[in-house]
């Protein structure tokens, strides 16, 4: 059955930029792959299975469902968990050696009296609260927690991890301020009897400005998918390897003054061509994109005209168009000399990558590259 829309991912530009990313680290530092919402829209156990051919270890994911899908796919490596986990997880975290990522000291006592009921000790990483308010042991008394956890049993805590506000911007007095109660919090663990732990604090716009902060391991989230680089003067480039095609439905040509959808927001101002594309809303392309964003049709830019509708967009091509139904349109990715991505459908939309990439509806996929 074919699809209305599909991705195309071309894993030799992925393994290029697993390369470029390891090359770039200080030595001993791992990758730690973040695969978490689908691993950003690009297929969660079909990028992790070609990461770890390639010698990634360490996976991270947000959410339990996430963890079990992946480890599936993937009988061996390292899945860590983001998102909290409840004791009724308790069994499935041991039977498939997920790691959870400790947000409290309640939370921890509460993992540990599920494992102990099961004669067990459950290794876990823990998430210190540096100062992103989202969650994690308070960073002031977080190394008295978590000594009181592993002195009580069921849990043995292995690493400990925060996350950064703000640290894309370069010299930001509040990422420094955020490694430095870390550091505290990691030399107090270490003076309770909390050695060796596995540090990660970097993502990837800390990655981009501070090989200082890379320590054990660094989360490679947006920089894995080719996105960023360009924004934050990186040490090393990576390339998008996602490209998200449909195709032409119905071309018509249409005289001067012709409303194009919903509200008419649309009219054209000469005689043209208007291509119909199968492709809208409910697939992930943004309404946002109204009468702003592009498409390439026939290796050349095409402006949305109108409303993007639940299910298609037009787009004028002009009045020598020569696009026909069936002809293949690339919504983020390549045709010919142009070229759009997912950064500048981020502007036209006012948000970021992320949300454009993680937005994508299609469970077609074909896979280039070797």
């Amino acid at each position: 059955m074919r699809r209305n829309a599909w991705i195309e991912l071309d894993f030799d530009v992925f393994r290029d930029n697993l390369r470029a990313l390891r090359g770039a680290l200080s030595p001993g530092t791992q990758i730690i792959l973040v695969v978490k919402a689908n691993a950003y829209g690009h297929g969660m156990t079909v990028v992790a299975r070609q990461a770890a051919a390639a010698g990634v270890t360490w996976f991270l994911v947000s959410r339990m469902d996430e963890a079990v899908e992946l480890r599936q796919a993937l009988p061996e490596g390292r899945i860590l968990v983001l998102g909290a986990v409840w004791p009724a997880d308790v069994a499935e975290l041991l039977a498939d050696r997920i790691t959870p990522v400790l947000v409290s000291e309640e939370q921890g006592r509460a993992l540990a009296g599920e494992a102990r009921r099961q004669g067990a000790t459950l290794p876990c990483h823990a998430k210190i609260d540096t100062g992103m308010g989202r969650f994690g042991f308070a960073w002031e008394d977080a190394a008295a927690a978590l000594a009181r956890l592993q002195a009580e049993g069921g849990v043995s805590v292995e690493g400990v991890s925060m996350h950064f506000a703000s640290a894309g911007r370069p010299s930001d007095p509040f990422a420094a301020l955020q490694e430095e109660r870390f550091r505290k919090v990691v030399a107090d663990c270490e003076r309770l009897g909390l050695k060796g732990l596995f540090r990660h604090i970097a993502n990837s716009a800390a990655f981009a400005g501070h090989p200082q902060w890379d320590l054990d391991g660094v989360r490679m989230g947006i920089l894995s998918y080719g996105y960023g680089g360009r924004l934050m003067g990186l040490r090393t480039s990576t390339r998008p390897f996602l490209q998200w095609k449909t195709r032409v439905v119905q071309v018509k040509t249409v005289p001067a003054g012709f409303p194009v959808g919903y509200l008419s927001t649309h009219v054209t101002t000469a005689t043209t061509r208007l291509a119909t594309i199968d492709v809208g809303y409910s697939d992930g392309f943004s309404r946002l994109m109204s009468n702003k964003g592009c498409v390439l049709l026939g290796g050349c830019r095409a402006p949305v005209v109108g409303r993007v509708t639940m299910n298609f967009t037009t787009v004028d091509i002009g009045p020598q168009g020569g696009a026909r139904e069936g002809d293949e349109v690339v919504l983020i990715g390549q045709q010919g000399s142009e070229a759009v991505w997912a950064d500048e459908l981020s502007r036209w939309c006012q948000t970021i990558p992320y949300e454009i990439l993680t937005n994508i509806r299609s469970d077609a996929v074909v896979c280039v590259g070797h």
